[in-house]
């Protein structure tokens, strides 16, 4: 992936590439923060639950979260997000992915998801969403993603388990 992507519209800012986002800056951690706030509280509404545990992360938290995460930026600042676990199996644990509210429908979420595959191939990546989200569970489908379970959270409200697997291809001429 080179160079900048465009949206769909002239009336949508460009996107920049995703870049690997470093937590220790203060500036950057405030940025994904503030970020992952705006994206998580369309989720809340979308599904009914503002118990969102990323909704309600401290910002030490979330600096001392463990994962792994890109970012992409447009002339405004950080719009979205993907943030990652490897588990001692080698899958790929995609652990959130957020778009700022104002960049839906840019491709920001499929520009993250190409990067994350890019440089994190996976023989099974896992994710889960809210059953109610259905455009972050259209969005998976669409990459291939299969729901595998679902998880009540709190009365009347489920996250689906999705997962995908790929499978490395052997060399011409080698058997299994």
């Amino acid at each position: 992936m080179t160079g900048r992507r465009r949206a769909a519209t002239p009336s949508h800012r460009p996107f920049a590439e995703p870049v690997r986002l470093d937590l220790s800056d203060p500036g950057t951690l405030r940025r994904l923060w503030d970020l992952q706030r705006a994206s998580y509280a369309v989720e809340a509404r979308l599904i009914g639950f503002d118990g969102i545990p990323p909704l309600h992360e401290s910002l030490e938290r979330l600096r001392a979260c463990g994962e792994s995460f890109l970012g992409v930026r447009d002339g405004l600042g950080l719009v979205g997000a993907v943030a990652w676990t490897r588990s001692q199996n080698g899958a790929l644990d995609i652990c959130r992915l957020v778009v700022h509210p104002d960049a839906h429908r840019r491709g920001v979420a499929t520009a993250l998801l190409d990067a994350l595959d890019s440089i994190e191939p996976a023989e099974l990546t896992v994710v889960s969403t809210g059953t109610a989200n259905l455009p972050a569970v259209a969005l998976y489908r669409r990459r291939g993603f299969l729901p595998v379970g679902e998880r009540r959270i709190a009365p009347g409200v489920a996250v689906t388990l999705l997962d995908r697997r790929t499978h490395r291809q052997l060399p011409q001429g080698a058997r299994i």
